[in-house]
Parts: C-alpha cells; sequence; structure tokens
C-alpha cells in the first residue's frame, strides 16, 4: 500500500517502516463499547498488509479474553495473546520481587486477580490475610473498603505495585477518573508510593515488545503522560490521535518528555506517509490539509519553549487549530 506524492514518487505508509504497531485501546480504537470511528478499517487495512499488532492497555480491569472479545465484536481478528494489559505487567513485577505461589492482594476488575493468577500468584480478599504484594489496577466497582484494605497490607510492609496511574479514563459519558485516583488514595493514608508497570514506565512496554518480538515498533496512543512518554523514556518512536484525552492546547503545551514524533486526527495516520504526519520537521510531501497547520504550531511553540522565550497562540488562531482537529475527525 503506498500513496503518490506530489513530487511523483510512491511513498509508503506510515506503519510499512514498523515491525509491530503497540496500540492503545481506550480513545484510540474504541471509547465505551463503541469503535472509534475508521479505525477498525484502517486496523483490518494494515493486518491485511502484514502488519503485526498488540493492544497494549493501562486499563487493568479486564482479563486479555474479555478484551479480545470485545474487539473481535467489532470485526477485528483478535486473541488474548494480542492483549497486553498492566495487570499482567504488574503481576509480573510482583513475582519476579516475591516468588511464584506469593500471596497477593489484588484490588480492581477481574483482570488484575486474573493477571496474578495467571503469573503463579495466590490471591487473597483482605489485609488479614497478611499479603506480600498489593496489586492494585482499576475497576469501577472499587471501594472504600478495598482501598483500606490496601492501605492496611502497605502499611504492614507488603509491596505496593499499581498497574498504572492515570489520572483519567475516557468514557462513552466523558472523562472520569482512572486508577490514580484511587492509587493517590492509598498513597495519602500510607505515605508509601507504589512501583508503577504500566504507561509511562517500561514493564508494560517491556512485555508487549517481548510478546511481539519487535525491534522496531510504533507506539500508538492518545495520552502525552501514558502513551507518548513512555515511548521518549523507551527510545520508540510514537503517533499521537487526537480522538481521546489530548487537546489542541495540551499537545501544544507538551513537555519535551511527551512530544509525539507523528500526530494524526485518528488511526488513519497509520496509513499515511510518515513524512505527511512527522512533527519535528516539516514534510517536503506535506499536503496543506487539516492537521498540518497543527504540526507547525506543534513546532513553533515547542522551539519557543525550550529556549525559554514565551509562546502563546492566539485565541483566534487557537481556534483554527481547533476546529481544523475537529474537521479532520468529521471527515
Amino acid at each position: 500500500m503506498t500513496t503518490t506524492s506530489a513530487s511523483g514518487p510512491a511513498l509508503a505508509p506510515l506503519f510499512a517502516g514498523f515491525d509491530a504497531l503497540l496500540l492503545d485501546l481506550d480513545g484510540v480504537v474504541y471509547v465505551g463499547d463503541e469503535p472509534v470511528p475508521h479505525a477498525v478499517a484502517v486496523l483490518l487495512a494494515a493486518r491485511a498488509a502484514g502488519a503485526v499488532t498488540a493492544y497494549v492497555t493501562n486499563n487493568a480491569s479486564r482479563p486479555p479474553g474479555v478484551v479480545a472479545e470485545h474487539l473481535r465484536s467489532f470485526g477485528l481478528d483478535v486473541d488474548a495473546h494480542d492483549v497486553v494489559t498492566s495487570a499482567q505487567a504488574g503481576a509480573r513485577e510482583v513475582a519476579a520481587r516475591c516468588g511464584a505461589g506469593s500471596r497477593v492482594l489484588a484490588v480492581g476488575g477481574p483482570g488484575v486477580a486474573a493477571a496474578a493468577v495467571a503469573r503463579g500468584l495466590v490471591v487473597v480478599s483482605r489485609a488479614s490475610d497478611a499479603p506480600d504484594a498489593v496489586l492494585m489496577g482499576f475497576g469501577p466497582d472499587v471501594g472504600w473498603r478495598d482501598l483500606a484494605d490496601a492501605s492496611y497490607a502497605v502499611s504492614a510492609g507488603a509491596l505496593f505495585v499499581a498497574t498504572n496511574t492515570d489520572l483519567t479514563i475516557p468514557t462513552a459519558a466523558g472523562i472520569a477518573p482512572g486508577n490514580g485516583t484511587l492509587v493517590a488514595a492509598v498513597v495519602a493514608a500510607t505515605g508509601c508510593a507504589p512501583l508503577v508497570a504500566g504507561k509511562p514506565y517500561a514493564p508494560l512496554i517491556e512485555e508487549s515488545v517481548e510478546r511481539v518480538g519487535a525491534q522496531r515498533p510504533l507506539i500508538v496512543g492518545d495520552r502525552l503522560d501514558t502513551d507518548i512518554e513512555a515511548g521518549r523514556r523507551c527510545g520508540i518512536a510514537t503517533l499521537l490521535v487526537m480522538t481521546g484525552v489530548t487537546d489542541v492546547a495540551t499537545l501544544l503545551r507538551a513537555a519535551p518528555a511527551q512530544r509525539p514524533t507523528f500526530v494524526a486526527a485518528d488511526l488513519r495516520g497509520l496509513m499515511t506517509p510518515a513524512e505527511q504526519v512527522v512533527v519535528t520537521q516539516p514534510g517536503d510531501s506535506a499536503p496543506a490539509g487539516p492537521l498540518a497547520a497543527l504540526r507547525g504550531a506543534c513546532r513553533a511553540s515547542w522551539a519557543a519553549a525550550d529556549s525559554g522565550v514565551p509562546y502563546r497562540l492566539a485565541e483566534p488562531d487557537l481556534a483554527v487549530l481547533v476546529d481544523e482537529v475537529q474537521r479532520a475527525l468529521a471527515h
């Protein structure tokens, strides 16, 4: 699959330059129970063209098999092995530090306990069971008693592992509190900071890369502080899509550790030549269509920030950029 540039030669799509796509889920492939527009068609086309895909999520609430079933309901060819969760990465960290057969208090959705069992750990339900570790991940039904038991166990010396610390999670109704808000409650109660397994930290990325045997992966996500920062920490290229939590103003203010390699409206960016979605330099072949102005504004804003020169986009220009993104998403 190639695209012909105005100058003549055919250009390969972005995905063809990498040997694996490490795709975030919430805000990238789906929001709630519904797929993000264009996501399924793009992923089917990329797979048909030989792309290797792994679905890498900080959301630890569901076991991989359940996530795979959700993706199959959209028509994607996915099995449990293709899904890598922060609960799996967290369970690996517990097993490595405490040993197989260790007792772990699993706090969160069913995916947290399932990951612990799969790693040979013994799941307990209360702090009074004297767990060796607390593995804490997102679960919509986590309540005060769960947080209290986690706090008691951590205060008693249990290893504290958080699957992730995302403060928010996108849902069909809007942006809701994520696992980071739950973890923060335990940190406030105990004064103990957890070891974090999920993005932006390395364990989840290492598990994903090993799973698919990648040498040149591309991380695809919607969050600067998890997906994009994970890529920067691990030396992996990143594609930011604007279908999740990151808005135009946030992207323009991105710190150096959270700046993506490529930016696109949605997953159709994977089918676009790299020269047309790269942020750090103007693409000679890039058309002057939607999002071109956004990428140019990112370059100007980031360069100004790095040089210590105040940079503030005028409100009318910011409004134009927001409109560009909205039109691209609606196209």
